[in-house]
């Protein structure tokens, strides 16, 4: 198998999963596609008792947003690997984990398939047919960058999860801002 070979597949992957996510991202932040927007995701969030629902819904938007679109462009991959594992680790633990494995039931098993992506190409690299290349900062790329984004990302997800009022006292308004019941 040669280099290009390798390239090519690599933009395919980053193209498709990366335009994925930064659609969704566009959905939270911009309402398009059928999303929530910000308020809509804020208000959700608020509901699951997220604290500063409107911070956590652009921060969680822009995570995907920005990561996908940089993932797709194979620019600053251990940064893109970061902001999508930290949100799909959130995702997994705040929404998906209770349902299982199955995406059909609810389940993790598509942001799973995400973060293993997203950690991948931090690992590997982007490939010959990257901006990480045309800039020659393509030597962010190992199994060092792989596995600092995975362990910062989980980290970020562990205070994330850690910072929601589970108490069933609250509740959200209209707004997404959280309020006693």
């Amino acid at each position: 198998m040669e280099l290009v070979d390798v390239s090519l597949g690599l933009l395919l992957l980053r193209i498709v999963f990366g335009l994925a996510i930064a659609a969704h991202g566009a959905q939270k932040l911009f309402g398009w596609w059928d999303g929530p927007g910000i308020e809509g995701f804020a208000g959700w969030l608020g509901s699951m008792g997220v604290r500063s629902p409107r911070v956590a819904a652009t921060m969680a938007g822009l995570s995907e947003f920005v990561g996908g679109l940089l993932l797709a462009l194979g620019l600053a991959m251990p940064v893109a690997a970061l902001l999508i594992t930290a949100v799909m680790l959130t995702a997994i633990a705040t929404v998906h984990w209770s349902s299982g494995f199955w995406s059909a039931s609810g389940g993790y098993e598509y942001n799973l398939a995400i973060v293993a992506v997203a950690i991948a190409v931090a690992t590997t690299g982007p490939g010959r047919y990257s901006l990480d290349r045309v800039f020659d900062v393509d030597g962010f790329a190992g199994w060092e960058w792989g596995l600092g984004a995975l362990v910062l990302g989980a980290v970020i997800a562990m205070v994330n999860v850690a910072g929601r009022d589970t108490s069933p006292s609250t509740s959200a308004d209209a707004s997404g801002e959280v309020t006693a019941t």
